[in-house]
């Protein structure tokens, strides 16, 4: 089931945000078309861990948000190039853009002016701070906005914060939130807007737990490290061989786990006596609950705490996870052979969805920069005379 099949999406998007929004409507169906800058493209393509994929232009930071769309290059800069895009806009259902704001209007390619080649055209614009307000001119990527939305403030052990989130959380959750949008502006009876989407406030709008502690409790949130702010014992233990997550939330769950550990002494002590108690001594139970969850390794508790009802997990690194027969089973890992233009196979993730039990995948591999002009210009009308003039004048 391809719920967005017949979309055609036009993808004119860089790094992080925008491609990993595009790479969310390609899994469920849409035609993305990535519209790249000649000689050089998406500058992901020479961003990742492999510098030999870096220099070929074909980065795994590409290769991670650009499986199953096609590549066209256009100089936006360009008279023919402004004009062979707003061709395509005419057959297109969406367009996405991570430019700064003002860029889009500078280069004679604003929402109006697209408007009037198609009035259903939905428009998305990402970017740090929306189109307007005092921050809409200051640049923008995740690490600045992770320190601007609070993140940082309440991430880490309290004497370490702020501390970064471990990945491109600020972009990620900017591409989601986008994705989630022009998904919903596709489902309008008259289709046809502007999508505003700022990164600040997408990050902001997922901390809304935390935030309202502070809008309506009046407690300012704040580093917790690996505790759960919300009860004890909630947090992560030390087992014989590595750390494990227990969730006991609930009262039953702590005196199941008390008891499980041998420790229904605990039960009778006033300090652990109500849940708001737990939570002021937190530090002195997680040492009485570890002086036994260090005797046995971290898969053995696991397997008992979940089979009593105390949610519990292993700290798992990403190979690790990976791995697991969970991630396995689920096909959340896809496969491509002998990637063109990398020279061998390629995996990457999908989506973390099923539709009807089954995850959405893309049928093809990232595309190497242009490697569909001849295609997808031809189905504008565009012959091979053309193109080849349109390439000679540096449009394409």
């Amino acid at each position: 089931m391809k719920p967005l099949s017949g979309v055609r999406v036009l993808d004119l998007t860089n790094v992080l945000a925008g491609p990993f929004c595009c790479h969310q409507l390609a899994h469920f169906g849409a035609e993305v078309i990535k519209v790249e800058a000649p000689g050089r493209g998406d500058l992901a393509r020479n961003l990742g861990a492999d510098p030999e994929l870096n220099a070929r232009g074909m980065g795994v930071s590409f290769l991670a948000q650009n499986a199953g769309k096609s590549s066209v290059t256009i100089n936006l800069k360009h008279e023919k190039g402004k004009e062979l895009l707003k061709r395509l806009v005419k057959t297109a259902d969406v367009l996405v853009e991570n430019f700064r704001p003002g860029v889009m209007d500078r280069l004679g390619l604003s929402y109006d002016e697209l408007r009037g080649e198609n009035p259903s055209l939905v428009y998305c614009a990402i970017s740090g701070f929306g189109q307007e307000g005092p921050w809409v001119n200051r640049p923008a990527y995740d690490q600045i906005i992770q320190g601007l939305s609070g993140v940082m403030s309440i991430t880490g052990e309290p004497e370490g914060a702020p501390l970064r989130v471990g990945y491109p959380i600020a972009d990620t959750l900017g591409g989601m939130t986008a994705a989630f949008a022009i998904s919903a502006a596709l489902n309008a009876p008259k289709r046809g807007c502007f999508l505003d989407v700022s990164m600040l406030e997408s990050m902001i709008a997922t901390m809304g737990w935390a935030i309202s502690n502070y809008l309506i409790a009046a407690v300012e949130p704040s580093p917790q490290g690996n505790e759960n702010i919300t009860s004890a014992p909630s947090g992560t233990f030390q087992a014989s061989d590595r750390p494990i997550n227990i969730a006991a939330n609930k009262d039953e769950q702590w005196e199941l786990l008390a008891r499980h550990l041998g420790r229904a002494d605990l039960l009778s002590v006033p300090d652990y006596a109500t849940r708001e108690d737990r939570k002021r001594n937190r530090e002195a139970l997680k040492l009485d609950l570890e002086s036994v969850l260090k005797s046995r390794k971290a898969e053995e508790w696991v397997g008992e705490l979940n089979a009593l009802g105390v949610p519990a997990g292993e700290v798992l690194s990403v190979p690790e996870v990976l791995k697991t027969a969970q991630v396995v089973q689920g096909g959340l890992v896809d496969h491509f052979t002998a990637v063109p233009g990398v020279g061998r196979d390629v995996n990457i993730v999908r989506t973390g969805v099923k539709i009807n039990g089954t995850t959405p995948k893309v049928a093809t591999p990232p595309p190497q920069l242009g490697q569909h002009n001849a295609e997808i210009f031809g189905g504008i009308g565009v012959n091979s005379v053309e193109l080849a003039e349109l390439d000679a004048e540096g449009a394409i």
